[in-house]
């Protein structure tokens, strides 16, 4: 019998013209793969939350931006670059906060840049358009395949942190759901089971969209992780009991002075790690630091809709009716909060200013 953890999280049939994902927004009652082929699909996919997580959502974005181009009329490069823009933007409109989105569309329209400036006497027009569009099929797929290797590296790391018998918090899902494998916070846990370590995971609920409980906890368990819910209310409580050794989260974007923003909640994890002596590592791609962002603060937070507070999830209306709902989907943890900073390239530490700035200049040589 199949496991959550067969399925891929997102996949380019290219022959159908589609990109298949698993609708998360029915997990775990119902694991249902659905094709999404036209650029209101693909968009409603990544504002609904059927496809989640930064390196999912950068993936399905350039599988995407391939697809809304593949039968382009354009009838000149300059016409394919606007038509590229257009889409490019609109798709990007789709969530503010996830860097890897913008990120993976801007990777795509440079990759569309560089290839026709070394294919532009190639040949006619309509030979180079098949040149370009064949281009940007095979790099969505290396940005999936990367994503695979990154988020092994982010693992490897990790579990230089763990030892057998360690207790692990983590918030919301940045799991296997939120990658194309073995998520970036959820990468040590997974690795550290293959290992034969006897670990103990805990996994807030994370309201008011229960990615922790309808995801994390539904891939841990099938994974045969011993896996415990808590209410987001209880990790303070669960920290001062000595339960927890180390908490792993994933995140949405990076500021280049290491202030971090993630799922709703997260700040408070690790306002508490911080309390009672807990290590609080942030699990992140490089992709997924901005250093275009100078702080936390300079960072967009979505804002979504009241009824996911009052009404989602109860049979009945939870709430008076015309309340005012406050409904930020991130917070920002502040970079003093954090312990390190695991990724693909290794450990970062405070300074996190000086850390990423070094990365960044050594990726450059």
């Amino acid at each position: 019998m199949k496991s959550i953890l067969d399925y891929e999280t997102v996949t380019l049939v290219d022959e159908d013209d589609a990109i298949e994902i698993i609708d998360q927004t029915l997990l775990p009652g119902t694991i249902e793969i659905i094709r999404l082929h036209t650029a209101k699909e693909i968009w409603d996919a990544i504002y609904l939350l059927q496809v989640r997580g930064a390196p999912a959502i950068g993936v399905s974005a350039g599988m995407g931006l391939y697809l809304l181009m593949k039968h382009s009329k354009a009838g000149s490069y300059e016409e394919f670059v606007k038509e590229l823009e257009e889409k490019s933007n609109y798709l990007n409109s789709s969530r503010p906060t996830a860097v890897n989105l913008s990120w993976a569309l801007k990777r795509m329209k440079a990759h569309v840049e560089k290839t026709y400036s070394e294919n532009r006497d190639a040949g006619d027009w309509e030979d180079i358009r098949k040149v370009l569009v064949e281009s940007m099929r095979k790099e969505c797929e290396l940005i999936k395949a990367q994503d695979i290797d990154v988020c092994r590296k982010i693992g490897e790391y990790g579990l230089t942190l763990l030892k057998d018998g360690d207790g692990i918090l983590t918030h919301c899902n940045a799991g296997q759901l939120a990658t194309c494998k073995y998520g970036t916070a959820t990468a040590p846990m997974y690795l550290a089971h293959e290992k034969g370590y006897k670990i103990r995971a805990y996994c807030d609920e994370t309201r008011p969209l229960l990615q922790g409980a309808r995801l994390t906890a539904f891939e841990l368990h099938s994974a045969g992780i011993d896996t415990t819910l808590l209410c987001d209310n209880m990790s303070a409580s669960l920290m001062k009991s000595g339960a927890v050794n180390i908490v792993f989260t994933g995140c949405d974007r990076v500021a280049a002075n290491g202030d971090a923003a993630n799922k709703i909640g997260t700040s408070m994890v690790a306002l508490a790690a911080k309390r009672y002596g807990v290590p609080f590592y942030i699990c992140a791609p490089t992709s997924t630091i901005d250093i275009g962002t100078r702080t936390g603060d300079e960072i967009k937070i979505e804002q979504r809709k009241p009824e996911e507070v009052t009404d989602m999830w109860y049979k009945e209306r939870m709430a008076p009716e015309d309340i005012n709902v406050y409904n930020p989907a991130f917070d920002v943890t502040d970079n003093e909060l954090i312990s390190g900073i695991i990724t693909e390239y290794g450990i970062l530490r405070a300074p996190y200013d000086k850390a990423i700035d070094d990365l960044f200049n050594s990726k450059k040589e």
